[in-house]
């Protein structure tokens, strides 16, 4: 936690009572590792591992690997490492601040971190969800599913807007969860979630599938089929979207990728893309009611006067079909009377 100590003793956020808030942070800091930094040989290996796997037992009906996209991933990751560190400088300032004003102190201990882990993840939970359903969160978190493969290595495609996440954690610290614990309990949801980025792994054995977020569920997370949108948020846990209504189990294969893909391998496209277009959904709206919704409204969000323009375009579009198809039928598109024969006499 070397790196997050200087991030804090950087700031020297004076509170009422007159005490600097990094050292007080310091001076408190519990000596936590940082798990991912420690897993990135195992990142390498596991997904050398995969890729020799596909080369040695193909599957036609998975998406595998393809290198432009496998390359993005990774060039998206090691994007997400540089910003992150820009971002987390102003956040862990903020969390400092929040930390030395309440009064609540949770002792960092063995048990305690599991508690903490669960909290982690229970917040964690409403902030994928959130990042879902928010356009402007969405605009942050749409880079992860951009990819329309789905491996190992699109656990690495990592968006480089990470400010929109800080929000959703800052119950804990009022709570008085040190924010250490919270950068700690948060890197072990991110190194579980690495291995539940395949379709090597089929369905586990039931209990597990009930309380733990799996490959097959996450599969689920990434598909842009209709019935499986916007479910399976648990990030160690699936148990939260059993209690919340959001989840789906798999049961059919999953088509990987957003409902408009954006068939780009441009790191700076794919991280940008989604703002770019909420930009343009703001000059072209026609209120101020309009323009709040095209951003932290839903990303399929349309006020109810541009549906009704579209559905009467196209009911109009129908209609002139339907018309010159008739037009060109004509009068010998019309069968012609059956022959009535005259009785005889």
């Amino acid at each position: 936690m070397a790196q997050l100590t200087t991030r804090l003793t950087y700031f020297s956020v004076t509170t009422p009572s007159g005490t600097p808030v990094n050292a007080f942070i310091v001076r408190d800091m519990p000596h936590l590792p940082d798990v991912v930094l420690w897993s990135v040989p195992a990142f390498v290996l596991l997904t050398v591992v995969e890729m020799v796997s596909y080369r040695l037992h193909p599957d036609e009906d998975a998406a595998g690997y393809e290198a432009k996209d496998a390359a993005t991933s990774v060039g998206m990751g090691l994007g997400s490492l540089v910003f992150d560190a820009l971002w987390k400088i102003p956040i862990v300032a903020i969390y400092a601040t929040i930390y030395e004003l309440t009064p609540l102190r949770v002792p960092v201990l063995w048990w305690t971190l599991i508690l903490m882990l669960l909290a982690q993840d229970f917040f964690y939970y409403w902030s994928h969800r959130g990042h879902h359903v928010i356009r402007v969160l969405w605009a942050c978190h749409v880079v992860h599913h951009s990819s329309k493969k789905f491996n190992l290595t699109t656990a690495l495609r990592q968006p480089w807007t990470t400010w929109t996440v800080w929000p959703f954690y800052v119950p804990m610290v009022a709570l008085g969860v040190h924010p250490a614990a919270i950068a700690f309990t948060s890197g072990a949801n991110l190194l579980y979630q690495f291995w539940v980025h395949t379709e090597r792994i089929d369905k586990l054995p039931r209990p597990f599938e009930f309380v733990l977020n799996t490959p097959s569920h996450h599969r689920v997370h990434h598909a842009s089929q209709g019935g499986y949108l916007d479910r399976n948020f648990g990030g160690i846990l699936i148990i939260w979207d059993r209690m919340f209504g959001s989840f789906v189990a798999e049961t059919e294969r999953p088509v990987y990728g957003l409902t408009k893909n954006i068939e780009t391998f441009n790191p700076l496209r794919v991280a940008t893309h989604e703002y770019a277009a909420i930009a343009r959904d703001i000059r072209a709206a026609d209120s101020w009611r309009e323009r709040a919704g095209r951003v932290f409204r839903g990303p399929g969000w349309q006020p109810a006067e541009r549906v009704a323009a579209e559905e009467a375009r196209k009911a109009a579009q129908e209609a002139r079909k339907a018309a010159e198809e008739a037009r060109k039928a004509g009068p010998a598109g019309e069968r012609a009377p059956a022959s009535v024969e005259e009785p005889a006499t």
